[in-house]
């Protein structure tokens, strides 16, 4: 009796602790679940990924991430990865609810022992509670928090499936060496994709979680192997390989293999407009954070041959004003004897930014034939010698201001060198400098040729005409010395490569190519106290009556100004306006001659234009982008295709696209300026182009005492543009031998050498003739219909029903004579006979 009472005792003392234990438990559960987060957003979840920027052709450009991770859905991750890291991390993945509590219970066995002998504790958590951890609580160490990610995972696994489990694990864990998630892991660590990986590679990855650092492959790659070993090892017991395949892993020595540089293109101009528009469209989350694929339109190969182009033609430019003097200089006089005691102080000297890979050098020693040079090896792995003979050195004139002479000539190293001058230098087999002409000179192993990074600076572009799509862009020398990107941002005077507007109004509004316009002086009172503009040409000569096309042939200033008179400056206005040139245009003579600053790029786009037909284009530099699972979220092209979306072809016709590009200028319009640019390359400012052999047209442009050059041409299918100037303006000075620098001797030579490679291997396709267009052999002289007598004929472009009859007089555009006071008057235009010599009837000067 007194055992049953005692038992009943005990029984109930067993139902109070229990009571009280089930309490304290559900207290605890309340107490520390009540302020968890909501894990039910993580089955909506989506891990920060990279964003990739790729170029037309589907290469790789650039990364934007704050984190770099490459999301890989779980459908699509290799069974092995999966098994590896269940593995080495959560052998009952599959069979627990969140918490093992077997592996807990061995936890907590093994960390007594490990407390008695002052070791570190090991862990028990499961995959599930790594995600809790992860992604919804601290890395707090603490008993609280193991509580609640011991919550967390068994709701986690009552909300989520264990793929999804997996899925969020291993595209969120961090593996080192800035690797989020196991595919980045597998690029960084070996340069492959997870389906690449043999299984020791796999092992490694699956070791690296509880510490990546504690593992890594050079600095530690004792422990590193030893802890993939032991992956292996837990892979072949829980049946994932076979003891052979343990044993060939194990027995391979840890390789890792630095991630191949892909980011092979110099676009970094290009690549910051893409990420301003992508921020702008998207927020900064969206793009570092979005997995976005972002599809360019850049061309690759034509990046390259413009970023050559321009920096080539600064170089020329630079090259052409002289010598500014050493990087720096080191006191030789103040080294130790010890050999090559220049070689630290040399290494110790920065790199100057916006060097494109010259090299830094010291002047050893000096004479009349040559400078000898110690040059730091690029590993720094020891030291070099060479030199730069003296014809090298030809083009190295003492700067003295770009408006003022150049030293003189260089008869002796010793005029541009001194030992201790710490220089840039290009080895001469790199190949000879563009602006070199002349057989090549064979020169030994060693020598180099004088380098300078230019103080002048510019812009390219080059745009597919019939899409606006910028296929490649150079806004300045280096982006590394300056981020300013002259071909968006920079608002520069465009000079006489405005003009073509001007002539495309006067032919909207019923003048011809035959119109005949007066080329003599030119004077409008301002007003009072602003004295008289008297605009001038280039040549500052007069050359009486010409046809309207040789004014843009030849550049000439005053039958332009005659035309915009006649046409009206608000028409000219709004012709800028609609080509996209510039909004709100003061309606002002000067403007006439490119006085209104614009951008590169608009002035790439209204070009466009013309060549297209007269049909507006919009700039892009964005095809398409998708989201994270290849859904497209922006499109440039937007037009409707039903029938674009065809499984397979089966003889079935072309889908016809509907043409929504607005019509700006007529098509037969637009033709005649093209014809009249081409004229331009044959005949006029740009005929330097003309050896390319292909049909091009173009127009140069200066602005007043040279502030600004440009050069802007088109191929039928390529439009490119070039500006050089100074960031500060400031005039471009004159050229050696004589003369001003213009858009020809600066802008041109860049717009040829990019054109030459551009279509090196194009067919010479001529520009497209639209309807309407009737061409007619005409006296360039008198802009009448050729005759046997006639010494300069062309073959000119005019609209049907506008072309000159046989007995046709030309019409010769006045625009203001001169009167007794010296100021115009608007006389408007009238028809006189235009002597076949082509010079100027009495009076109309």
């Amino acid at each position: 009796m007194r055992a049953l009472k005692f038992f009943g005792v005990l029984v109930g003392l067993f139902v109070i602790v229990l009571m009280l234990g089930v309490g304290g438990a559900i207290y605890g559960l309340w107490h520390y679940g009540r302020d968890l987060p909501d894990y039910k957003q993580l089955a909506d979840y989506q891990p920060p990924t990279s964003t990739r920027v790729h170029a037309g052709d589907g290469r790789l450009l650039a990364e934007f991430a704050t984190e770099k991770r490459v999301f890989v859905p779980i459908e699509a991750m290799p069974r092995k990865v999966i098994e590896g890291f269940i593995a080495a991390e959560d052998q009952n993945f599959f069979h627990h609810g969140g918490v093992d509590f077997v592996a807990l219970t061995r936890a907590v066995l093994v960390n007594i022992q490990h407390y008695m002998n002052d070791r570190r504790p090991i862990g028990a958590s499961t995959i599930t509670q790594q995600v809790a951890k992860n992604f919804l609580l601290t890395n707090e160490v603490s008993i609280e928090r193991k509580i609640k990610e011991a919550i967390l995972a068994f709701r986690i696994e009552r909300a989520l499936s264990k793929d999804r489990i997996l899925e969020l694990y291993l595209n969120e864990i961090y593996l080192g060496v800035g690797s989020y998630g196991v595919a980045a892991a597998a690029l960084n660590y070996f340069d492959k994709s997870l389906d690449e990986l043999r299984v020791d590679e796999i092992a490694y990855l699956a070791a690296l979680p509880k510490a990546p650092n504690n593992y890594h492959p050079t600095r530690r790659t004792a422990a590193a192997v030893a802890r993939r070993n032991w992956v292996l090892s837990r892979m072949r017991e829980e049946g994932f390989i076979d003891a052979a395949t343990e044993r060939e892993a194990a027995a391979r020595p840890l390789e890792v293999r630095e991630r191949r540089n892909v980011d092979v293109f110099a676009a970094d101009y290009f690549l910051e407009e893409v990420r301003r528009e992508m921020i702008g469209r998207f927020g900064e989350s969206g793009l570092y954070e979005g997995g976005l694929f972002i599809h360019t339109t850049l061309d690759a190969t034509l990046q390259r041959y413009a970023r050559e182009a321009l920096r080539d033609g600064l170089v020329a430019y630079d090259r052409r004003h002289g010598w500014r003097g050493p990087v720096t200089t080191i006191d030789m006089a103040g080294l130790n004897d010890g050999p090559n005691a220049w070689a630290q102080p040399l290494a110790d000297v920065p790199n100057p930014l916006g060097n494109p890979g010259w090299r830094l050098a010291v002047v050893l020693s000096v004479d009349p034939s040559e400078a000898t040079l110690g040059l730091v090896e690029l590993d720094d792995s020891g030291v070099e010698t060479g030199t730069i003979p003296v014809r090298e050195l030809n083009w190295a004139r003492a700067h003295n201001g770009y408006d003022d002479p150049l030293g003189p000539s260089i008869q002796s190293a010793k005029q541009v060198l001194n030992p201790g001058d710490v220089v840039l230098v290009e080895s001469v087999r790199e190949g000879r400098p563009k602006e070199e002409n002349g057989p090549p000179v064979e020169y030994p192993e060693g020598t180099y040729t004088l380098r300078q990074i230019p103080e002048i600076s510019g812009a390219v572009t080059a745009m597919d005409p019939h899409t606006g799509r910028v296929l490649a862009m150079s806004g300045g020398w280096s982006f590394e010395l300056s981020q300013f990107n002259r071909a968006t941002q920079a608002e520069r005077q465009p000079g006489s490569s405005f003009k073509p507007f001007v002539y495309l109004t006067a032919l909207e509004n019923g003048f011809t190519p035959a119109t005949i316009i007066l080329d003599a002086p030119f004077v409008i009172d301002q007003g009072q106290g602003l004295g008289k503009w008297k605009p001038a040409n280039f040549s500052h000569k007069f050359y009486g009556p010409s046809p309207m096309r040789i004014g843009i042939e030849k550049s000439r200033n005053l039958m332009t100004v005659r035309l915009a008179q006649a046409v009206g400056m608000e028409k000219i206005s709004a012709t800028a306006a609609r080509f996209g040139i510039k909004q709100d245009m003061a309606p002002q003579l000067a403007m006439a001659l490119g006085a209104a600053a614009v951008r590169p790029i608009d002035m790439v786009s209204a070009y466009s234009a013309l060549v297209n037909g007269g049909k507006k284009v919009e700039p892009t530099l964005i095809d398409r982008v998708q989201d994270r699972h290849g859904r497209i979220v922006y499109r440039h092209d937007r037009r409707d295709c039903p029938n674009c979306d065809a499984a397979f072809w089966d003889d079935q016709s072309v889908p016809a696209l509907p043409d929504t590009r607005p019509r700006i200028a007529s098509a037969t319009s637009a033709y005649q300026i093209v014809t009249m640019l081409e004229g331009v390359v044959q005949r006029g400012t740009g005929r330097s182009i003309s050896t390319i052999g292909k049909p091009l047209a173009g127009k140069t442009g200066t602005s007043n005492d040279s502030r600004d050059t440009w050069f802007m041409g088109f191929s039928p299918d390529l439009v490119f543009g070039v500006f050089v100037g100074f960031d500060t303006p400031k005039p471009l000075g004159r050229q050696p031998w004589g003369g001003q620098e213009t858009g020809s001797s600066v802008a041109a030579p860049i717009f040829k050498e990019f054109m030459e490679k551009a279509l090196a291997d194009k067919p010479a396709i001529p520009f497209r003739t639209p309807p309407g267009i009737r061409m007619v052999r005409i006296d360039a002289e008198t802009g009448t219909l050729a005759k046997p007598s006639s010494r300069n004929v062309i073959t000119e472009a005019f609209k049907v029903g506008t072309e000159p009859g046989a007995d046709a007089r030309g019409t010769v555009l006045d625009g203001g004579g001169l009167g007794s006071d010296g100021d115009a008057t608007a006389s408007g235009s009238e028809s006189i006979p235009v002597p076949s010599t082509g010079e100027a009837p009495t009076g109309l000067y």
